[in-house]
């Protein structure tokens, strides 16, 4: 009689482990916006064919950010990236739901978008013969409360919503369709060169722009080191803006990427030691 009970109670307790297992699973389980197996979602598209609209107000290559007091006027959308051609995204790119954006720390992550044909009556607008897109996430979908979510609303929390360019809306569907029912998945970012660093800012604020980062894209912390400094740890100030109050005149820059999957890219000396703000910087390496 013991030996059952004694039975019985291992059987439980394995079969409690392998739910909680389960369960400890299921509390791991990403992220919406880490999600790597297809998830279904909607995406609709904004702006015209120049893809002007999918970068924010437009600006000049120069001038990222101005800070007057308490005010902060930004340009080329929530990530900071300006004009997408001239930061080599194009218009293979969306703006995020805020469910999706993180705060903007889901800035340069990759998807890959299918358009679901079985998804009720506007996946009659899927066009068959492309079976999917890869975007990189560039700017933010507004929510619109004064809109229910499923009529208008369409990126207000919690919802995950890809706000498509033009361009990339039409490789999934015909545009009559408006909205269209979807399935995404996070994926790898494949990009040509090596991490690019934008120095704005000036000799006691920087401010540095990351972008054309590979592997999983989105950088979630930045160090910065100059020739007669150590490793400081840069503030994000919005976007893929990254920002340090210290005077790096005269100094070679080093820089510590990590992604949000704990990929680390060291790149050292970076510039030489005289260097200039409003400049780009290409590293020799990417993820």
């Amino acid at each position: 009689m013991v030996k059952v009970n004694q039975m019985a109670v291992l059987q439980v307790a394995t079969i409690t482990l392998v739910v909680l297992g389960s369960l400890v699973q299921v509390a791991k389980a990403v992220n919406a916006w880490d999600v790597t197996t297809w998830t279904p979602s909607h995406a609709t598209f904004y702006g015209d064919d120049s893809g002007a609209a999918t970068m924010g107000t437009p600006l000049s290559e120069t001038d990222q950010v101005i800070t007057f007091c308490s005010f902060q006027l930004e340009w080329g959308g929530a990530c900071g990236y300006g004009n997408l051609w001239w930061r080599g995204y194009g218009l293979a790119t969306a703006a995020l739901s805020d469910t999706l954006l993180n705060n903007g720390l889901t800035c340069g992550a990759c998807f890959e978008i299918k358009c679901n044909i079985t998804g009720g009556e506007s996946g009659k607008w899927c066009i068959q013969s492309n079976p999917s897109i890869k975007i990189t996430a560039t700017n933010q979908c507004p929510p619109n409360f004064d809109r229910p979510t499923d009529n208008g609303g369409w990126c207000n929390p919690p919802r995950t919503h890809f706000d498509l360019s033009l361009n990339m809306f039409r490789r999934l569907a015909q545009t009559q369709a408006g909205i269209i029912p979807i399935s995404y998945r996070r994926t790898r970012c494949i990009k040509t060169g090596g991490i690019r660093f934008y120095l704005g800012g000036n000799a006691h604020f920087n401010l540095v722009l990351v972008y054309n980062v590979g592997g999983w894209g989105d950088v979630m912390k930045m160090q910065m080191r100059g020739t007669k400094t150590g490793w400081i740890t840069m503030k994000r100030n919005w976007g893929q803006n990254w920002e340090s109050s210290i005077n790096y005149t005269g100094q070679s820059l080093s820089f510590i990427v990590t992604l949000g999957n704990g990929q680390v890219r060291v790149i050292r000396n970076l510039t030489p030691t005289v260097w200039y703000f409003k400049q780009t910087y290409e590293a020799d390496t990417n993820f």
